[in-house]
């Protein structure tokens, strides 16, 4: 704009300089033509005077007209505003409305009353304003009112009177309606399709354990279960075998199953046809994929988290991860030996293709861990194969029993550290992992990236961090522990394997320690497991000296009992204030020895040790620690679990327990 005037006050100054030169040359030629001189000067006078007022006269009307249509903008702009279809209203940082257009006026009320001067909290509860004073900041904030959703985008500005200097700050907030918009999205999000794959857990078991006169009733109430749930879910089910279904449902439905936490669990545990083991359900459901393979791939994955958790739960995997409902039972022993055969020969081949082999368990490796990984030791020894146990330092958990293993000569050079661990693993390296499955919680987490051939044997319930592309997975959660899975690797492999008399006692110890000295978790082949043992010279005085302890473990111990609290009357939680090197294993004995409390149902016992806090959970079976435990970051079995957690305080980790503690028991 500043261009075009100058450009035509150029275009002015040019014409008086016309003018001008006119004037100059009549008053040149006044000295030669005294007449022609004068009239060209009077003509040329008139004529700049007349110039000069026609302009000034034509600045004054483009000015009115100016002032005009500024005027008629102004009013043009007012208008549009008031009669803007979005609300829009202007607050003061109290909550007074300002100003409001008619569109807001109609949003928060019914009649034709104008809001100004109410306050926006007469209209909209709990409605606050964000006290920013930047007036070049605009906020979004979303608000749901008289059943629709609003985007409120606002921004904050000041007025300064000039005749006070004070500063008046208010907003401007416009309404966005996005119900049309949510509603839309909705009807898309809930029309995703959502896959769910079903397995009766021991289908062949329950029957067999039904009167031969009522199978064919179970049979029809299992199947008839689940067509009812075809019916509720709007869904088509496919029966794949006798114990194997899919359903496709849509995400609407599969939410209102979460809703009621897969009741359809409990259900199918109240069939009774005389049937000795329940009917109990593994499920796992896709949702939310990027497409319908997706979808597949996620629910194909849940549902072998399930198996690997035990059965009779629910694993829903979407774009965020998993979450888990039920989990109740504790499943039962299979009697076939025909996977730890199958698990055993492929173990052969590995071990034999094998020129480097390393065995690790998990950090502060107890009996089952590090009786498993001797008796791995042995296997591979059998097959004539060197192999070492990465271990970097002892703790009281297995003190007794290492320092037997360094004084015989038969397990020379069996130990490397950390440093010589990753120094001798490449890609082709055997990496053989027992008693875990969480590549966090190895020995050396290293060498899981190192090497590309890794073997996984454990019996823990699956969690949702575990350890990918292995070529060997031996995970039986039923199974009482490690040291029982790597016990029958030996007694049912077709190579006659030899295990040296301390093997035995080591392996002996882990099932002692994780059946509690057959007490939990224990089954058929568990004692088969210890016969065979016993067998291989395995002392059970000897065997009983690996859990010694220290005086002061008592006292620390006792002291835990004695500040104990109960909640509910039927769990215990206490900890421990002595920050002592083997706390681990304390917390874990107290533990045990707050289940024999009377109503007493489950136990939890803290305990610090570093910048770590241990945490060790017991239950009798009908609460599932392993799920309460899960939520920190553990896990473990339905009556055995446990969990570490590092940068909290003793204080904060035992308050965070007791809230997961207190959720649960609202729940029930």
């Amino acid at each position: 704009m500043k261009a075009k005037d100058n450009k035509f006050g150029i275009f002015n100054y040019i014409d008086y300089l016309f003018f001008i030169s006119v004037l100059m040359l009549s008053i040149f030629e006044l000295f030669r033509n005294r007449f022609i001189g004068t009239v060209g000067v009077v003509l040329s006078v008139f004529i700049i005077a007349a110039y000069t007022y026609k302009k000034k006269i034509e600045k004054k009307e483009w000015i009115d007209r100016l002032h005009n249509v500024e005027f008629d903008v102004d009013n043009i702009i007012k208008k549009a505003v008031k009669n803007n279809p979005l609300p829009i209203c202007i607050l003061e940082l109290d909550g007074t409305i300002f100003w409001s257009n008619n569109a807001f006026d109609e949003m928060v009320s019914s009649d034709e009353e104008s809001s100004i001067s109410k306050n926006i909290e007469d209209f909209i509860e709990d409605f606050t304003i964000r006290k920013v004073l930047d007036e070049k900041k605009i906020l979004e904030d979303e608000v749901v009112f008289k059943e629709k959703d609003y985007v409120i985008r606002y921004c904050f500005s000041k007025t300064m009177d000039e005749s006070t200097g004070s500063v008046d700050y208010r907003v401007l907030i416009y309404w966005i309606d996005r119900t049309d918009y949510i509603n839309m999205k909705n009807k898309f999000e809930n029309g995703k399709e959502a896959i769910m794959f079903i397995e009766i857990d021991g289908y062949e078991d329950v029957i067999k354990s039904t009167p031969e006169e009522n199978r064919s009733l179970m049979a029809m109430d299992i199947d008839k279960l689940l067509t009812s749930l075809e019916s509720e879910s709007n869904g088509l089910l496919q029966k794949l075998s006798n114990d194997k279904y899919i359903i496709f449902m849509k995400k609407e439905h599969l939410e209102s199953l979460e809703r009621s936490k897969f009741s359809i669990l409990d259900k199918a545990r109240e069939i009774n046809h005389g049937n000795s083991l329940p009917v109990t359900l593994s499920i796992g459901v896709g949702v939310d994929g990027e497409s319908v393979e997706q979808t597949g791939e996620f629910a194909s994955g849940a549902f072998d988290m399930v198996l690997g958790r035990g059965g009779d739960q629910v694993a829903l995997r979407n774009q965020e991860g998993f979450n888990f409902y039920g989990g109740k039972s504790k499943g039962f022993e299979r009697k076939t030996k025909v996977k730890s055969r199958l698990i055993g020969f492929a173990l052969r081949e590995l071990i034999n293709q094998s020129e480097t082999i390393l065995i690790m368990g998990h950090h502060y490796p107890d009996m089952d861990a590090m009786g498993a990984a001797v008796g791995v030791y042995d296997i591979c020894k059998s097959y004539g194969k060197q192999a070492h146990i990465v271990l970097d330092s002892v703790n009281e958990a297995v003190e007794i029993f290492v320092d037997r293993i360094k004084d015989d000569a038969y397990y020379s050079g069996m130990f490397v550290g950390h440093e010589k661990a990753i120094d001798i693993c490449n890609k082709n390296t055997l990496v053989v992992v027992v008693d875990t499955h969480r590549p966090s919680y190895t020995e050396c987490e290293e060498l899981l990236n190192i090497s590309k051939r890794v073997v996984v044997i454990d019996h823990h319930r699956r969690g949702v961090e575990y350890i990918q592309d292995t070529v060997l997975l031996f995970h039986e959660i039923y199974v009482s522990s490690t040291c029982e899975m790597v016990t029958e690797l030996i007694q049912y492999t077709e190579h006659d394997i030899k295990i040296n008399k301390l093997t035995a006692e080591g392996l002996l110890g882990g099932i002692y320690l994780d059946t509690k000295n057959f007490e939990f978790k224990t089954g058929v082949r568990t004692f088969e497991a210890a016969s065979f043992l016993r067998n291989m010279g395995a002392d059970t005085l000897s065997v009983k000296k690996f859990f010694n302890s220290y005086a002061e473990d008592f006292l620390v111990k006792a002291e835990i009992i004695q500040r104990t609290e109960i909640l509910d009357e039927k769990i215990c939680i206490s900890y421990s204030k002595e920050e002592i090197d083997n706390i681990n294993i304390v917390i874990a004995k107290a533990a045990d020895e707050l289940l024999n409390i009377k109503k007493i149902e489950a136990s939890f016992v803290l305990g610090m040790k570093g910048d770590t806090v241990f945490i060790s959970a017991r239950s009798l079976g009908d609460i599932n620690v392993h799920v309460l435990m899960e939520k920190i970051g553990g896990g473990g079995h339905i009556d055995i679990a446990g969990a570490q957690m590092k940068d909290v305080s003793l204080s904060q980790a035992y308050n965070m327990v007791k809230d997961i503690i207190e959720d649960y028991l609202k729940e029930e």
